[in-house]
């Protein structure tokens, strides 16, 4: 029986109606309000980074920071919007408070809006 909990993430683009694939994807740990990078990841075909953004053996409880880098995503689509980007680099901070769980942070994504919850 493997223990220990991991996270993970998932992005859609509501707009087109795909999973966002080729997004950049930062995960940071904040301790005292400093932020200090852990991993980086950039999501597949199917809008998900091909491992757990924070693996078994490296997850803990804390506070952490997701930036969802969907300005460059966008770009690439052609679906910038206009100058400058409404939504770029789109932060989202969350706790982990037990450390033997699986936590699922998804972005659901269009160009002037976004939507997340912690999934399973």
């Amino acid at each position: 029986m493997t223990t220990g909990g991991y996270l993970t993430t998932h992005v859609l683009d509501t707009a087109r109606g795909c999973p966002a694939a080729g997004l950049k994807i930062e995960l940071f740990e904040i301790e005292g309000g400093a932020r200090k990078p852990l991993a980086e990841a950039v999501t597949n075909a199917d809008g998900r980074t091909a491992e757990p953004i924070l693996p078994r053996g490296a997850f803990r409880p804390g506070h952490y920071e997701l930036v969802f880098h969907a300005g460059r995503y966008f770009d690439a689509a052609g679906k910038a919007g206009g100058t400058p980007r409404f939504l770029d680099e789109i932060p989202i901070r969350f706790g982990i408070a037990d450390g033997a769980a699986h936590y699922h942070v998804p972005l659901l994504l269009s160009p002037y809006g976004y939507s997340t919850y912690r999934g399973s």
